[in-house]
């Protein structure tokens, strides 16, 4: 990753200028020993194993009242399978957006959403496109695919080991099902798929998770296969990985992108374009424009995928509803489409295929992240296929109104208005 000349040149004039090299060399260089006490890892809650960790800080009471109030050392118990070393809670706000309205084969209704946020303009953004599609009628969600992967990876001696290998494994579909579905009562191994590269083989486990987001599933389901792998290959490999970097955990990949990890859903509206000036106050053409230009700006810059602000929503509606949030990484690709109807009207379209979701397991049983898929009437068993066409719904109308806002013009208005307040709104004033 190579860095600008003249950049690189000002930093390291910066760092000259306020230390000497000697002092630089001091600064950087390992300094062992005199370490502070070690963290004991527990999920331990109980009331003195959360004192003896606040003893090794040494932040002011006052962080420990924000952070330990009455309610989160209630709670407390009920977080011991979600967290070590637990010390308290942190409360990000929640606003909610809607009416949504979606027309899916799982979601069926008009949603209120709540969204966890830090960002000002956010929440109102998404509510004024959710009630834009809501208006237009609704939006139709369909989720067309599902599947979630594991990528373990084998080195063996030569290419030659590794096709006899890939031949072996192939035939042992149905035994690695068995083992895999040992390990869950909800998990179903549906695909098996292969890459090689060299004297490596990477085998890409494909499952289908039920009602839970499934990334633990799926790594202790695969676990048994790689043990059922290590008793009964007829070529053994050197060593051998449960996760090779290749199944799109947690980043974004070209392999997800053109496949599926977690639930693909497409979501679509199309909006008469008195709606689109009413509430976006520009007009289908410019939309399409503006789509075109983003569209070319994001082959330029490499994207996976075009899209404008995907990311916003799932990391709101993930921290409100208790997902994993780091999946926003893989979750937050896609493409976004404009396009002008025959009659005059706005056709918008999302297409995702990495919404990770679940409405059992991981974080979803917590109070806040249950209220909250409570809120959407989506918590608990045989919701989750309805939540990811939520999900993107909510994507959807996120689209339509950063777009709207850059169309007219109002983009940088309304984050100085709803950001700053009323007082340096006038005066342009703040960071």
């Amino acid at each position: 990753m190579p860095e600008n000349y003249r950049r690189g040149s000002e930093v390291i004039s910066r760092m000259l200028e306020a230390h000497s090299l000697e002092e630089l060399g001091r600064m950087l260089s390992p300094k062992p020993g005199n370490l502070p006490p070690r963290v004991r890892n527990s999920s331990r809650v109980d009331p003195q194993w959360i004192d003896r960790r606040w003893e090794l800080l040494s932040a002011a009471q006052e962080a420990r009242q924000a952070l330990l109030d009455e309610q989160a050392l209630a709670d407390a118990p009920r977080f011991q399978h979600n967290i070590e070393n637990f010390i308290g809670t942190v409360k990000v706000p929640v606003g909610i957006a809607g009416p949504l309205r979606v027309n899916g084969v799982h979601a069926q209704g008009d949603y209120y959403v709540p969204l966890a946020t830090t960002e000002a303009a956010l929440v109102a953004s998404y509510s004024r496109g959710a009630q834009l599609i809501s208006e237009a009628g609704g939006c139709t969600a369909v989720l067309f695919d599902q599947g979630v992967t594991r990528a373990p990876g084998f080195a063996f001696a030569n290419v030659r080991d590794c096709g006899q290998f890939v031949v072996w494994a192939l035939s042992e579909i149905d035994a690695f099902r068995t083992a895999a579905e040992q390990t869950t009562r909800h998990g179903r191994l549906i695909d098996l798929r292969f890459a090689i590269e060299g004297n490596h083989v990477y085998l890409i486990f494909d499952y289908e998770t039920g009602d839970a987001s499934g990334q633990n599933m799926v790594t202790i389901a695969t676990q048994a296969v790689c043990e059922y792998i290590a008793e009964h290959s007829p070529v053994q490999p050197r060593h051998m990985f449960l996760e090779a970097n290749m199944s799109g955990d947690k980043k974004a990949s070209a392999l997800s992108f053109t496949n599926v990890r977690g639930k693909k859903v497409t979501a679509e509206v199309i909006v008469p374009a008195e709606l689109v000036r009413q509430f976006l106050h520009t007009t289908p053409e410019k939309l399409a424009q503006y789509g075109i230009m983003a569209g070319l700006g994001g082959v330029m810059m490499g994207s996976m995928g075009v899209q404008g602000h995907y990311a916003n929503a799932f990391t709101a509606l993930y921290i409100a509803c208790g997902q994993d949030a780091a999946c926003v990484a893989e979750s937050a690709v896609g493409v976004t489409r404009w396009e002008v109807t025959d009659e005059g009207a706005l056709y918008a379209s999302v297409t995702l295929p990495n919404i990770m979701v679940g409405t059992v397991g991981g974080g979803t049983g917590l109070p806040s992240q249950r209220a909250c898929l409570d809120i959407l009437g989506l918590a608990g068993p045989n919701k989750a296929d309805a939540l990811a066409e939520v999900a993107a719904a909510v994507c959807l109308a996120g689209e339509l109104s950063i777009a709207g806002a850059l169309c007219a013009g109002h983009f940088a208005q309304a984050h100085r208005r709803l950001a700053r307040g009323p007082a340096t709104a006038r005066d342009g004033s703040g960071s």
